[in-house]
């Protein structure tokens, strides 16, 4: 975490530090799209996926890094690899005078979503293995401005990509007790365009918008537990630290803190039961604490109040924490055939007298339907595929529009859907 702060970002360390993750991130830069519990993933992993995201106490396969590293000693030695296919529809109303307007944020509609992972047993009871997913991130692009009624000009629109490159190890403490850990390498890029008109309540008000593609790197953890009591019940915990970025030096007169943009912490508590040896069932608990990153979770309305934008402690998106019950069963049909499925739920993290600055952001989708299979097609080979539908969500915005804009509302919406598909081969 110190790298993010003390400026390594310009030593050697640093420099070797960013162009590694800079090249992770390359490998994930089609993944900037709109995520689905706020802006971070439902779920890592296809097999995950297709059961609404659950893992933390039913690891399927090395991705489990992700979500509880303990579950890496209870999977297979092998290689996962996979993509996802992701269509979020976003939209925003603003209404002003009694008077409704609409904007489409689907300027770029279809985003491809890789990730991979590798696992391996260096003795029965100590595995390690690394992983390499999209941890979150968000996009809108607006052809017509939502903002161009107050004088912005040209298309407007956001760009957020989150990659970790996660090396772990997980160990057996008892025949019952795992416990594992990852160190979470986090590149992030980000680009706004369209809302230099914010520049008049900036305190660096060249460094708000259409400053092009900015990138920072930073270090965090995740440790987990996993426990099985008695033959058909297993628990599982996780935590991942707050994760210190460096600054996005573009965009300092936009984010709170200077360009501040840390990735949250999140914790979780999981139980999987398996009353056959075919068919489990897995609930989920995650917590995701957005409101402790000043840039995400400060509210819009200081800045009427004359704090600035960029500003230490300064205005943000106004988001609340969001916590996520997940619910997923696996049902083994037989040796070549798994199918699975789920259905997941979190609270929404933008209040309705946010929703004027996150038009850029509209991160509301609630409830998310999944299904899934996996075909073992030889004795080491299989693939695996998966759905998510997140239904539509709005939220009606009344009064969110400051006086000084004119009042009025903005109403959001998001709706979404993904195919997985992933090829795994076990050593």
């Amino acid at each position: 975490m110190a790298l993010a702060r003390t400026g390594c970002g310009k030593c050697l360390g640093g420099w070797v530090v960013k162009r590694f993750l800079g090249g992770a991130g390359l490998l994930l830069a089609a993944l900037s799209a709109q995520a689905t519990n706020g802006y971070l993933a439902h779920g890592y992993g296809v097999k995950s996926k297709g059961q609404a995201g659950v893992g933390i106490a039913s690891p399927q396969d090395a991705l489990t890094i992700a979500t509880n590293p303990a579950g890496l000693v209870a999977v297979g030695d092998g290689l996962e690899i996979g993509f996802d296919v992701f269509v979020p529809r976003r939209s925003a109303t603003l209404v002003q005078d009694g008077t409704p307007a609409s904007y489409s944020g689907n300027g770029t509609s279809t985003f491809i979503i890789p990730e991979a992972a590798f696992g391996h047993h260096l003795t029965e009871r100590v595995a390690v293995g690394v992983a390499l997913f999209g941890n979150g991130g968000i996009n809108t692009d607006y052809v017509d401005n939502p903002f161009a009624r107050f004088g912005a000009q040209g298309p407007a629109g956001v760009d957020l990509l989150q990659a970790f490159v996660s090396p772990a190890v997980a160990f057996r403490a008892t025949q019952t007790q795992s416990f594992g850990v990852a160190v979470n390498f986090a590149y992030q890029r980000f680009r706004m365009k369209g809302i230099e008109i914010f520049g008049a309540f900036s305190s660096d008000p060249a460094r708000v918008s259409n400053q092009g593609y900015d990138d920072s790197t930073g270090v965090g953890v995740r440790v987990g537990w996993t426990g099985q009591f008695g033959p058909h019940v297993t628990l599982g915990a996780t935590w991942q630290s707050r994760t210190e970025m460096g600054r996005f030096d573009k965009y300092r007169g936009l984010f709170a803190d200077q360009g501040g943009f840390d990735i949250p912490e999140n914790y979780g508590l999981g139980i999987a039961i398996a009353p056959t040896d075919a068919l489990t069932v897995s609930f989920d608990w995650q917590r995701i604490l957005y409101s402790d990153i000043h840039s995400v979770g400060n509210p819009l309305d200081s800045l009427f109040a004359g704090v600035p934008l960029g500003a230490s402690d300064g205005p943000g998106f106004g988001w609340r924490d969001v916590d996520a019950l997940k619910l997923g069963v696996s049902y083994r049909l037989d040796d070549r055939w798994t199918v699975r499925g789920g259905l997941s739920h979190a609270a929404q993290p933008i209040p309705a007298s946010q929703t004027f600055f996150n038009t850029l952001a509209p991160g509301v989708v609630e409830t998310h339907l999944t299904l899934g299979s996996s075909w073992k097609f030889t004795a080491t080979d299989e693939i695996s595929v998966s759905y998510l539908h997140a239904f539509r969500k709005t939220v009606n915005g009344s009064g969110s529009i400051p006086p000084g804009f004119g009042g009025g509302e903005v109403n959001l919406s998001l709706q979404e859907d993904a195919i997985g598909v992933a090829y795994s081969r076990s050593f």
